[in-house]
């Protein structure tokens, strides 16, 4: 997939102001104040006339437990700080305690970050942006039934989960300084996720993504991981991140990209041992901007807060395609960036230990491994979920009799006229009377001179019996052409998509073994007195002889009468 110049984008951009209102308790390196001090940077230096700002809305319990487990996310929803001793064997079983310990609001902390990740999601479903920022989310260590790496909630898998209900396949890129162990562990062993992470290796948290985990099952081949040594900077790295993202992008193909832009790689953070600057780290995110497909950006690590901040406004600034003045604009933290006050994050003299033979060997390693992917992978064809309003079930709690309702929430509950099927609402004074008039241009009549089909094909189809009283001579058009169905596909009344394939023809020599109870068994509509003929075709119990349907399934003709006046057999055929 060759690169071009990136193309003007266009952004949403996600933040709750309640984010950085939690705090994970004293001397934690994890302060998330720092989502709170960038989102002031970004309204200051005017970025918000660039992009739409929005809102998210906490991700439910429902929506949490699409990946993590049951029991885990009620453990999150009942520990306090005033009750977490006695809760000491369920912080073993979930890992919470030290670097992931209990402090007040942990819960709703954990529903904004992942709320902020699948609304971002949702919104490049819909198609509504081109790239999607939720600084408030990044927790990429978390696991299914565990809290790791002062992560509890894994906000990115639950965003790639909502995005796999649309995109074929999904990258994932990592550029913190800690490797994605807990996103790499969640899709390990699915070829519709590749993930890819640049991280130092070796006596490090979390000990994970070694250069040969490459991934399990079908999913071998889909995991790629770049590990690296202390003090790696701007020109090394540019020069190991674009060729193997080159490569990434031609062989996968993948058709939106989720870029973890951790900040803890930045030079001189807390935690941290590479030597990026602000610019070495704002690479990637141009870089990835040139392949012009969309792109959900999200925080992560990042523990000297100051540089944060400076990181991800002037990330935020590339994603718009601003150029930010390098003096930093009065703001309520501005004493934070104190002595300097600038937007700047400048290297610093770390040594490089990644020699050039050891990059180019572990780059050698991952192209290898990329030739032996498999081609792009597909699905098959199926539904799309429908997007519901997120808030419609967002509580399972019982509803506030002192809340008003208004108008429009109640008519969000309402069922239209219109979704009424034709059993709903009978008789004279029906509402819905013209669907029959509709719904008759669709039947198409039983020719008499169509061969016959086999009888267990014949079941497959829905047929009306000639005393059905919703269909009347009045509203049947006899001069209505029969229709084919469209796209190839034939449908029975409950919408099931059918390929109308020609069924194998039946010797005409052999006689039918089906029984009326075979037929009942499987939902056909058959009267006790209804015979079937050696030909297939059904006797009615009127005396009305049914000649069998065609063998494609959909045969025109003339309408044919009974003695006693019976309006012809039909069958309805897919809209």
């Amino acid at each position: 997939m060759a690169t071009g110049p990136a193309q003007k984008h266009r952004v949403s951009y996600y933040y709750h102001e309640d984010v950085g209102n939690f705090h994970y308790g004293p001397q934690h390196p994890m302060k998330p104040h720092r989502i709170r001090m960038t989102h002031n940077l970004v309204m200051n230096y005017g970025l918000y006339k660039k992009m739409e700002i929005y809102r998210p809305s906490r991700a439910t319990f429902a929506e949490l437990t699409k990946f993590h487990s049951d029991d885990y996310m009620e453990f999150l929803q009942r520990v306090t700080p005033d009750n977490f001793e006695e809760l000491t064997r369920s912080q073993q079983k979930f890992n919470v305690g030290e670097d992931c310990p209990v402090f007040e609001g942990m819960y709703d902390f954990s529903t904004l970050s992942a709320g902020g990740s699948i609304s971002a999601a949702q919104n490049l479903i819909n198609d509504k942006s081109d790239i999607a920022i939720n600084w408030g989310g990044g927790m990429h260590h978390a696991k299914k039934c565990e809290a790791s790496g002062f992560c509890y909630v894994n906000d990115i898998v639950l965003g790639i989960l909502e995005l796999l209900k649309n995109y074929q396949r999904v990258l994932y890129v990592d550029i913190d300084v800690h490797h994605g162990d807990g996103v790499e562990e969640a899709f390990y062993s699915t070829d519709r996720v590749m993930t890819v992470s640049f991280h130092k290796y070796g006596e490090y948290f979390p000990g994970t993504g070694d250069i040969n985990d490459v991934g399990h099952g079908d999913g071998k081949h889909y995991a790629v991981n770049f590990p690296l040594k202390d003090g790696i900077d701007d020109s090394t790295y540019k020069r190991i991140f674009q060729p193997v993202m080159r490569h990434v992008m031609a062989f996968y193909q993948p058709e939106v990209i989720v870029l973890q832009c951790g900040a803890d790689s930045l030079a001189g953070d807390r935690l941290g041992c590479f030597n990026l600057s602000l610019q070495g780290h704002g690479m990637a995110v141009e870089f990835m901007k040139t392949f012009n497909i969309p792109i959900m950006m999200l925080g992560g690590g990042g523990y000297t807060i100051r540089n944060v901040s400076r990181a991800w406004c002037y990330e935020t600034g590339l994603a718009v395609g601003e150029e930010l003045d390098d003096e930093l604009p009065y703001n309520d933290y501005y004493q934070y960036f104190g002595p300097n006050y600038r937007l700047d994050i400048p290297n610093n003299n770390m040594d490089n230990r990644n020699s050039r033979e050891y990059l180019e060997r572990m780059h050698m390693k991952i192209v290898e491994n990329l030739r032996n992917m498999p081609a792009a992978p597909s699905v098959q064809m199926h539904a799309i979920p429908s997007d519901l309003d997120r808030n419609l079930f967002e509580s399972d709690e019982e509803e506030d009799p002192e809340e008003r309702i208004t108008q429009s929430m109640s008519d969000m509950h309402r069922i239209p006229s219109t979704e009424l099927s034709d059993s709903e609402d009978e008789g004279d004074n029906r509402r819905n009377h013209r669907d029959y008039g509709r719904r008759s241009s669709h039947l198409v009549s039983i020719n008499p001179r169509a061969r016959p089909v086999n009888p267990t094909v014949a079941r497959l189809f829905t047929i009306d019996s000639p005393a059905t009283s919703s269909f009347t001579d009045e509203d049947r058009d006899t001069d209505e052409q029969p229709r084919p169905p469209r796209n190839g596909l034939a449908t029975h009344h409950h919408q099931l998509p059918r390929f109308a394939r020609p069924p194998p023809q039946p010797d005409s020599s052999v006689s039918s073994t089906v029984g009326l109870e075979d037929e009942a068994e499987n939902g056909m509509d058959v009267d006790e007195s209804d015979t079937l003929s050696q030909n297939g075709a059904w006797i009615s119990n009127g005396g009305q002889r049914a000649p069998p349907m065609m063998a494609n399934g959909i045969a025109a003709g003339e309408t044919t009468r009974g003695d006693a006046g019976e309006d012809a057999l039909h069958y309805e055929t897919g809209r």
